[in-house]
């Protein structure tokens, strides 16, 4: 997939996709690439949020695809909406080299203590 995380902290999780190699036939950011990169940046967020002794386990992921890209990179920027002691909710926006939004997308992780 070629995501690239670029910036990590319980507050803010950002990271980058190529476009190319992530495409549907029609040479489109395929919506499952856009998934993918969501789900890894929510994840990460909610794993710094839960701290070394505990596991964040995605649970719930929502997409809403806006426009489609063809070439290039894109960009995913993740920020908390809920940060509990059991779950973690994170706003994931992907955006094209034109910061224009193509995705929006809602994760929320339970996070259970590790072993």
């Amino acid at each position: 997939m070629g995501v690239r995380v670029v910036e990590a902290s319980a507050d803010r999780v950002v990271g980058t996709m190529p476009v190319e190699g992530n495409t549907q036939p029609y040479g489109l950011l395929h919506g499952g690439a856009s998934a993918v990169l969501a789900e890894t940046l929510g994840s990460v967020g909610a794993m710094l949020h839960g701290g070394p002794s505990r596991i964040a386990v995605g649970v719930d992921l929502n997409c809403t695809h806006h426009r489609g890209v063809r070439s290039g990179l894109v960009t995913g920027v993740a920020t908390p909406v809920h940060r509990g002691r059991t779950t973690a909710t994170y706003e994931i926006v992907v955006t094209d080299e034109q910061d224009k939004r193509v995705c929006s997308a809602r994760l929320t992780c339970v996070i259970r203590d590790a072993g």
